[in-house]
C-alpha cells in the first residue's frame, strides 16, 4: 500500500507514527507540522525526519504563512504547492490519514 501521512501538529513523535508501515510512505507536514521541516532542538533535527524510507514534503504555503524559508528547510523534505501536493495525493498515494 502507499500511504499519504498528513502530520499537522507540532507535538511530539505519535506513537502511532512510529508503527506506521506502507510500501511507499509519504509524510506531508502541514499547518503548524511545518516546524519539523525546519525547528532544530539542541542541534538536531526533528526526530519526525528520521523514519526510514519515507518522503517527506513541506508545503511552501505553510512555510512562508510562519516566516520561513525554502532555504531553512532539512534536505530530507521537499517543498511543495498546494497543486503538487494534490497531482501527489491524486496520482501517488492509494490511502491518506492524518496525524
Amino acid at each position: 500500500m502507499r500511504l499519504g501521512l498528513f502530520y499537522n501538529e507540532l507535538r511530539g513523535i505519535d506513537e502511532t507514527y512510529n508503527r506506521l508501515t506502507a510500501q511507499e510512505l509519504g509524510v506531508f507536514l502541514v499547518s503548524n507540522g511545518v516546524y519539523h521541516a525546519v525547528i532544530k532542538e539542541k542541534g538536531s533535527s526533528s526526530p519526525i525526519l528520521n523514519k526510514k524510507d519515507a518522503a517527506f514534503y513541506v508545503l511552501r504555503e505553510d512555510l512562508e504563512t510562519r516566516g520561513f524559508s525554502e532555504s531553512e528547510v532539512d534536505k530530507r523534505v521537499k517543498v511543495i504547492s498546494y497543486d503538487d501536493l494534490v497531482d501527489l495525493v491524486m496520482d501517488r498515494y492509494e490511502k491518506l490519514a492524518w496525524l
